[in-house]
C-alpha cells in the first residue's frame, strides 16, 4: 500500500497544458480500463487462469479510496477485466489497501476446500483508523469476497506503519506465515487457520526508506542451490539507489531472516513500484512471475493518459524470474518478459548486423515493439540506441552503456518528473566485457530495458509525442557492431473507446531540449551520442 493512500490524501494533480496526441493508451501493457490503478496484488492460479487483483479507485481524482479489482489471464499478456472483487466502503473500515490472497486447498480456515482467503490492510475504525489486517474470503473462485469480521485478525501493535500482508504456506513448519511492512522493518506472523495469528519475529533493513509491499519465497537456483528471498518495495533515492523492489537472499528461520548477501534490486528504473511475484504453476520452485506498477509516488498524477484517455494506471509487462548463480559466487534474480509476448507479434523486421561509428538511423518506425540486439566493440566511450526519436532529432530516449554502467535516459523526451531529478537510471556494468545484449520493450507510455538476459532491468515511464517513432543506433569514441538486430512489432490488445466522464487533469509534455540538463546525481562528463545534425541532443549528465 502506497504511503499517499495510507495518509488518506488524494494523488497530487499537476496542472499544465493539454497534449495534442489523440491517445496515449498503451498497446500491449495491462492498464486500468478507467480512473485509477496502483499497487498490484499477488495473483493466484485457479481453474486454469491467473486471477490478478489490483487497487482500483472509481472515484479518482475526487478521493483516494480503493477497492480490489480483478482481471484474469491465461498467458499473462492478455487480461480480461472482471470487475470489483473486494469492495470498498462496505464496512466501517472503508478502503481496501494492499494484501494478498491464497487458495485454501485444505480448508484450514473453514470456508470450504478451495476457498480463496485474503488478508488486506484497512484502517481500523475502532482504533482511530490505525492500519490493521482484515480477513476477506471468497467461495466463488475469487470473483467476489465477503468480510469475515469488522475487527482485525491482526491488530495494530502500536505502529504508525503496519501494512501490506503477504501470506505464504510454510511447508517446512506446516503453517501459514504472513510478512508485514513496519516502516524500516518487516515482521512475521504465523497461523494454522488464517484467522488467529501470533507474532513470531522481525527483520530490519534501514537506509532505504519505509518498506512496503513485502515478499517472501523459496527458490531453487540454476545450480540446484535452494535459497530464501525476502523483498520489499523501497526508496533508495537519497543514496543514489533505485526506488523499486529491493531483495536479499538467505534463510528463513521461521521467526526471522538471515541474509547471506548484500541488498540487490530487481529493477533499476524509476517506475517499477509495489511489485509482486508469484509461483509459476508449471515450475513452482524454479521460476516465478513478477509485475510492477509503472508509476512513482513523486509524480503519480503527471500522466497524459488521464487527460487524453480517462485512465491513470499502467503495469509493467509480466516477467519470468529465476535465481542464478553469478560468476562472483553470489546469487541474483534475473528476469525476462513472459514467453506469451511472442503470441501478439504483428510483424518481424530482421536488420542483421549493423556497423556504427557515430549515429545510424533505422528505417523502421513504431511506437509498440520489442528490439533485441547483441552489441560488441573494442574501444569506445558510449554506445546505445535512441528510441521514440522525433523527426527533427531533438527528442528521444537513450538506452545503452557508458563506461562501468548501463543506463536508460529519458531526459530528452516527455517524461513525468517535474523536478528533472529522475532522468537517467543506472545499473552496474563490467566495462572489460566489451559486449552487451539488449532487449528493449517500447510502448506508448513506457520503456523497459533488459540487459544481458535480464541480469539488470530498467523500467521507466516515457511519453513520446505522437509521431516520435524513430530509432537510431549510436557509438561514440569508437565503432560498435549491432548484431542480430531484430524488431518485433506488437499488436494492439488494449484498443477500446475512451471511457465517459469528466477529465480533470492535464499533462505537461511541452517539448524540452534537455541536452544541457544535468541529472542530480551525475558527475560524469557529457557524452555525445553522435550525429550528423548538430542539434541532436546528448544524454543528460
Amino acid at each position: 500500500m502506497a504511503l499517499l493512500l495510507a495518509a488518506g490524501l488524494p494523488p497530487q494533480r499537476v496542472a499544465a497544458t493539454p497534449v495534442a496526441a489523440t491517445t496515449y493508451r498503451p498497446l500491449y501493457h495491462h492498464i486500468v480500463p478507467d480512473r485509477w490503478m496502483n499497487d498490484p496484488q499477488r495473483p493466484i492460479y485457479l481453474g486454469g487462469q491467473f486471477h490478478y487483483y489490483y487497487l482500483y479507485n472509481d472515484d479518482y481524482p475526487a478521493t483516494s479510496r480503493t477497492a480490489w479489482r480483478r482481471a484474469t489471464s491465461t498467458d499473462l499478456v492478455r487480461f480480461t477485466e472482471r470487475g470489483i472483487a473486494v469492495p470498498k466502503d462496505t464496512t466501517p473500515n472503508g478502503s481496501i489497501w494492499s494484501g494478498s490472497p491464497v487458495v485454501d486447498t485444505s480448508n484450514t480456515a473453514g470456508f470450504g476446500a478451495g476457498a480463496v482467503v485474503a488478508l488486506a490492510t484497512q484502517g481500523d475504525a475502532a482504533n482511530n483508523g490505525a492500519q490493521a489486517q482484515f480477513l476477506w474470503y471468497s467461495t466463488d473462485g475469487g470473483a467476489t469476497f465477503r468480510s469475515y469480521s469488522t475487527a482485525p485478525v491482526i491488530a495494530n501493535p502500536g505502529r504508525v506503519d503496519f501494512r501490506d500482508p503477504k501470506i505464504i504456506w510454510d511447508a517446512d513448519r506446516n503453517r501459514w506465515v504472513t510478512v508485514l511492512a513496519e516502516n524500516d522493518q518487516l515482521s512475521f506472523y504465523t497461523s494454522t487457520n488464517l484467522k488467529n495469528w501470533q507474532r513470531a519475529g522481525r527483520w530490519g533493513m534501514s537506509g532505504i526508506g519505509a518498506l512496503e509491499c513485502p515478499d517472501l519465497f523459496k527458490m531453487t537456483a540454476d545450480d540446484g542451490t535452494v535459497k530464501w528471498v525476502i523483498a520489499a518495495s523501497a526508496n533508495g533515492k537519497s543514496s543514489g539507489q533505485p526506488n523499486t523492489y529491493a531483495y536479499w537472499t538467505g534463510s528463513f528461520t521461521g521467526t526471522g531472516f538471515q541474509q547471506d548477501a548484500p541488498q540487490q534490486w530487481l529493477d533499476y528504473g524509476w517506475d517499477w513500484y509495489g511489485a509482486v511475484t508469484w509461483e509459476n504453476p508449471t515450475n513452482p520452485v524454479g521460476s516465478r512471475y513478477g509485475i510492477g506498477w509503472m508509476n512513482n509516488w513523486d509524480y503519480p498524477a503527471n500522466t497524459p493518459t488521464w487527460t487524453n484517455d480517462g485512465f491513470n494506471g499502467t503495469n509493467s509487462i509480466v516477467r519470468e524470474i529465476k535465481l542464478k548463480r553469478q560468476s562472483t559466487g553470489g546469487y541474483s534474480l534475473v528476469s525476462q518478459p513472459v514467453t506469451g509476448l511472442s503470441d501478439i507479434v504483428a510483424g518481424t523486421t530482421i536488420l542483421g548486423s549493423v556497423q556504427v561509428d557515430g549515429t545510424v538511423p533505422l528505417s523502421y518506425t513504431g511506437e509498440a515493439y520489442e528490439l533485441t540486439t547483441d552489441v560488441s566493440w573494442s574501444r569506445l566511450n558510449n554506445v546505445g540506441i535512441q528510441l521514440r526519436k522525433s523527426p527533427d532529432g531533438t527528442r528521444h530516449a537513450d538506452a545503452g552503456v557508458y563506461g562501468d554502467y548501463a543506463y536508460l535516459n529519458r531526459g530528452n523526451t516527455n517524461q513525468p518528473d517535474p523536478t528533472n531529478r529522475y532522468l537517467e537510471s543506472r545499473s552496474p556494468f563490467d566495462s572489460a566485457q566489451k559486449k552487451v545484449r539488449l532487449r528493449i520493450l517500447v510502448d506508448r507510455t513506457s520503456i523497459e530495458l533488459f540487459i544481458d538476459d535480464g541480469k539488470y532491468v530498467h523500467s521507466s515511464e516515457v511519453f513520446g509525442t505522437s509521431g516520435d517513432n524513430g530509432i537510431a543506433l549510436y557509438a561514440d569514441g569508437g565503432a560498435a557492431t549491432f548484431a542480430d538486430l531484430t524488431i518485433r512489432s506488437l499488436a494492439d490488445i488494449n484498443a477500446q473507446p475512451v471511457p465517459s466522464g469528466a477529465v480533470l487533469n492535464s499533462f505537461d509534455n511541452t517539448p524540452t531540449d534537455r541536452s544541457r540538463t544535468q541529472s542530480k546525481q551525475s558527475s560524469a562528463p557529457t557524452r555525445r551520442v553522435g550525429s550528423v545534425d548538430s542539434q541532436d541532443a546528448v544524454s543528460p549528465r
